[in-house]
């Protein structure tokens, strides 16, 4: 009980101390990202990877500044020209390394994680956490699990606790490291259900966005 209190404190606390820190970059990503390309600043709601599986396996809305060309999910499902590039999006971790739905600006702001700092209003909402697993999309979950079936219980372990902006798997490689691990890491996090643990993520972030380190 003291863990999730203090952890909600400290959530509620520094998310809204980082929307105010951050709202200059976010002003100026949101003019940018309306200036350069046609569509919505944030990625659509009605997007599929935008309805992220929460605590508990509830859903939520996910926010986050677009990086794609509008409505880029739908698209690498059904233009036939990018039928290789959804057969390698499928096979690896939802991640394509020269992703070439991404724009130009969306390439710097997902390589420094400008692109994630919508996410504290998720914080704020109580949907997500500063530290946790990475929130991951029903599609997304279902395919890795017929990739990776051992992964199933390590699945299960991560959802008890909320989705966070930054977390173990984060710090340690983003992109570079296979969902199995991710998830088997994530599932650790969840168990240890440590604020030392966190404070120690924590630190490791300033770095792992700086270097920009397993980011596509």
């Amino acid at each position: 009980m003291f863990f999730e209190i203090t952890k909600r404190f400290i959530d509620i606390t520094a998310s809204i101390v980082l929307l105010i820190l951050f709202s200059p970059i976010m002003l100026v990503t949101a003019l940018i990202i309306k200036i350069t390309s046609p569509g919505t600043v944030l990625v659509e709601k009605d997007n599929k990877t935008a309805q992220r599986v929460g605590k508990n396996g509830k859903m939520f809305y996910h926010y986050k500044f677009r990086s794609m060309m509008p409505y880029a999910y739908n698209v690498i499902k059904t233009d036939p020209k990018f039928k290789k590039e959804y057969k390698e999006y499928r096979n690896s971790n939802f991640k394509l390394n020269k992703d070439p739905r991404v724009t130009k600006f969306g390439k710097l702001i997902r390589k420094y994680s400008i692109d994630e700092t919508p996410q504290f209003i998720n914080v704020l909402k109580g949907e997500m956490s500063l530290v946790g697993p990475r929130p991951c999309f029903t599609e997304e979950l279902e395919e890795q699990k017929r990739k990776f079936p051992d992964c199933e219980k390590y699945i299960k372990e991560m959802i008890k606790v909320k989705p966070g902006i930054t977390g173990y798997w984060q710090v340690a490689g983003r992109s570079n490291v296979n969902f199995d691990k991710r998830v088997e890491m994530d599932a650790y996090y969840a168990r240890k259900k440590s604020l030392l643990f966190d404070i120690l993520i924590i630190l490791k972030t300033p770095w792992a966005m700086i270097s920009g380190r397993g980011a596509v």
